[in-house]
């Protein structure tokens, strides 16, 4: 990475400091784009090459975790399902949450997007956002349109699936249960074998 680049994920990830402590001090709503680029001291214009709005300040690793999952499929060893991928995925996605959560502002963090409508919108159109890119990314992958139902339906359940894996007791064996069934359906393995 150049001089430039390096230069420009700095004022970036300074912006995303300022903005998630200022966001966790004040409250989300009574903190503006204004005191988050003069609290990175920088200027709103700057902030707006960065970020596409206030929301964004919030999710500002939304871009890699997109990057991060369509990578998951397309650049997997060969061999390796586009299931297990996913499945591995997950599991590692798992693991640096966990690194997160070891953060005392992570409750905070997750108790605003939580209670904050705005935040909770923008993360779920985020998700589908996901949701798509991967669709797409499975589709390109198989040959079928972009439009596959297939293609779709894996993507979806793939993603939904974190939540059940995330709060299960054992992670890793929910997740091979989980995508055992994605990977062979019902019918190949039902529950209890």
């Amino acid at each position: 990475m150049g001089r430039r680049e390096r230069k420009k994920a700095q004022t970036r990830q300074a912006l995303a400091d300022a903005a998630l402590e200022l966001f966790l001090e004040r409250g989300y709503d009574q903190v503006g784009v204004k005191d988050v680029a003069d609290a990175a001291d920088v200027s709103v214009t700057t902030l707006f090459k960065h970020f596409s709005g206030k929301e964004a300040l919030v999710f500002d690793q939304d871009d890699d975790l997109e990057a991060a999952l369509v990578a998951a499929v397309r650049e997997r060893p060969p061999g390796r399902s586009i299931p297990q991928a996913l499945r591995e995925h997950l599991l590692l996605s798992q693991t640096q949450l966990a690194v997160h959560a070891a953060d005392p502002r992570f409750a905070d963090f997750a108790r605003m997007v939580q209670e904050t409508p705005v935040l909770r919108d923008y993360a779920q159109r985020m998700w589908t956002r996901y949701e798509t890119a991967l669709a797409r990314a499975i589709a390109e992958d198989v040959g079928a349109p972009e439009d596959d139902v297939s293609c779709a339906a894996l993507a979806r359940f793939a993603l939904e699936s974190r939540g059940l894996i995330l709060g299960h007791a054992e992670p890793r064996r929910a997740a091979e249960e989980v995508f055992a069934l994605l990977e062979h359906g019902w019918a190949a393995s039902p529950p209890g074998n």
